[in-house]
C-alpha cells in the first residue's frame, strides 16, 4: 500500500455530511505518515473539511491510473488547523510535496481501519494481463 501511495499523484477523498449527502473529491498533495495513517492537505477542500467535521467517516481511494491497480482505504479522519500544535510536524511532509505554490492551514489525518485492493475488470475476466500490457493500453487509450 506505501508504494501504492508514494507513487500516486492523485487520489480521491469520498466524504458524506451529516445528513449523508455523498462527496467525492481530489486530492494531489497527500502522503502516508506511518502504517495506519495517512495525512491530506487541504487545498481548495471547504466540502470535504465541512462534511469531515460533520461526519469523520470517510473513504481514500488510490490508483495507478496506467496499471488500473490500487487501494481503498476506509477510517476516520480528522481536521488538523495550524492553530493546532500537532500541525507543523504533520504538515512538514505535505509542504515538501506542494512547495510554494499549494498554500494551505489545514490537513486532514485519515486513520485507516479497512484497506483493500483495487484492481481493474481486465486483470479478473482475462487473466494473462499483465501490469505491462495494461500499460501499453492505458497509453494508447489515453494517448500518451
Amino acid at each position: 500500500m506505501k508504494k501504492a501511495i508514494d507513487q500516486s499523484v492523485l487520489c480521491w477523498l469520498a466524504t458524506a455530511s451529516a445528513e449523508g449527502v455523498p462527496n467525492v473529491s481530489p486530492k494531489e498533495i497527500f502522503c502516508w505518515q506511518n502504517q495506519s495513517t495517512i495525512l491530506v492537505a487541504n487545498i481548495a477542500s471547504p466540502g470535504s473539511v465541512k462534511n469531515i467535521k460533520q461526519n469523520p467517516r470517510v473513504c481514500l481511494s488510490v490508483l495507478d491510473i496506467l496499471v488500473q491497480k490500487g487501494y481503498q482505504l476506509k477510517g476516520t479522519a480528522q481536521i488538523i488547523t495550524e492553530k493546532e500544535e500537532e500541525f507543523k510536524s504533520l504538515s512538514t511532509p505535505l509542504r515538501n510535496l506542494a512547495g510554494p505554490d499549494f498554500p494551505f492551514s489545514s490537513l486532514t489525518k485519515i486513520v485507516i481501519e479497512t484497506a483493500k485492493p483495487i484492481i481493474a475488470p481486465r486483470y479478473l475476466l482475462f487473466p494473462e494481463t499483465s501490469e505491462k500490457d495494461q500499460i501499453k493500453s492505458g497509453r494508447k487509450l489515453y494517448g500518451f
